[in-house]
């Protein structure tokens, strides 16, 4: 295959799941638990793409990069590792990418934690989002809704053109926005030439491209200054160049998707893969021991060696709050 063609399928690695404490902790965040009938989100995510692309990369932080080094070994692939030394976003962790690509490169952008079903469809949005980047766009992938859903944002589109990105919305908006019927879930899944992004990213964030093409340039195997990324403003990369630039399509996919987010998608999930609930839908993660509910419904049992989490399914946004303040009291629970 040519250089111009080839396509890099490029893992974020970032993000500790505060959602899903106890279980995802600062020492093994969500992508990295193998609750998944035997496997890691992040090895799924790896398998998924591997026959779409030519090369992987992996852009990690100092804290999960072994983590993904172990992960890539299980999966025996071979890949190009960046890793940060602080996390500045999405922004810049796409921008490293980019710097470390051939100007021609596509690269396909996918976060590490997400659960994708229905795989002709996915490669079916993949196929359509690369031919899109050959022309010259920045492709973001909106997924049909199924629900109105809270966690997620959302991208308004009619056919392949973006109106607006929309921030997570609350019940009520998020009903009007089903309701409409061109609203899509925003993925945080893109694809675009190496070259493209990096000219839109000059365009409208120069700080970040600037400041961000220091810090790859004085990195060493991959390893990024502490000092250097510092100066990098933190900036979403939605922000930074998908809101602002006139080249971004969306493909509209109609694969199954969530970036299991909260304890409610993780229960859907296992639900639907056969794992157990008891006659009033009361569920038990991480836990073989017998287990009863009395009295109770659509309640979630977590269980880790150091710490148990009981919730009612709907509350799993909150977990959260109980993560910040876990933090507030710099506790070891988090580790």
């Amino acid at each position: 295959m040519s250089s111009d063609q080839s396509i890099t399928h490029v893992i974020l690695t970032g993000g500790v799941g505060s959602r899903l404490w106890p279980l995802s902790r600062k020492s093994r965040p969500k992508q990295y638990l193998e609750i998944f009938e035997g496997k890691s989100l992040f090895e799924m995510t790896v398998e998924r793409n591997s026959h779409l692309a030519n090369n992987v990369m992996v852009v990690g932080n100092i804290d999960n990069h072994q983590l993904s080094g172990k992960v890539m070994d299980k999966t025996n692939t071979s890949y190009i590792n960046i890793i940060e030394a602080t996390p500045r976003n999405t922004a810049a962790a796409i921008a490293f990418a980019a710097f470390a690509s051939n100007p021609e490169d596509i690269l396909i952008i996918t976060p590490s934690d997400h659960i994708i079903d229905e795989m002709e469809n996915y490669n079916q949005a993949i196929s359509e989002a690369v031919s899109k980047a050959k022309d010259g766009f920045i492709v973001t992938f909106g997924v049909i809704p199924t629900k109105p859903e809270t966690g997620y944002g959302y991208i308004e589109a009619k056919g392949d053109n973006v109106i607006s990105f929309r921030e997570k919305p609350n019940e009520t908006t998020a009903k009007e926005f089903i309701a409409k019927g061109n609203f899509l879930w925003n993925s945080g899944m893109f694809c675009f030439k190496a070259s493209i992004l990096l000219e839109e990213l000059k365009k409208f964030q120069p700080d970040v491209y600037e400041k961000a093409k220091i810090v790859w340039e004085a990195s060493e195997d991959g390893f990024l200054d502490l000092d250097l990324s510092m100066e990098i403003p933190s900036i979403s990369i939605d922000y930074a160049v998908m809101e602002r630039s006139k080249k971004i399509k969306v493909v509209p996919a109609s694969f199954s998707w969530s970036d299991l987010g909260s304890f409610e998608s993780v229960y859907e999930y296992l639900y639907s893969k056969g794992h157990s609930v008891d006659a009033n839908g009361n569920m038990v993660i991480g836990c073989e021991k017998h287990t009863t509910f009395l009295g109770l419904e659509n309640t979630i049992f977590v269980y880790t060696e150091t710490a148990n989490l009981i919730l009612q399914k709907e509350n799993s946004q909150d977990v959260k709050d109980i993560y910040n303040e876990l933090e507030r009291q710099n506790s070891d629970l988090l580790n």
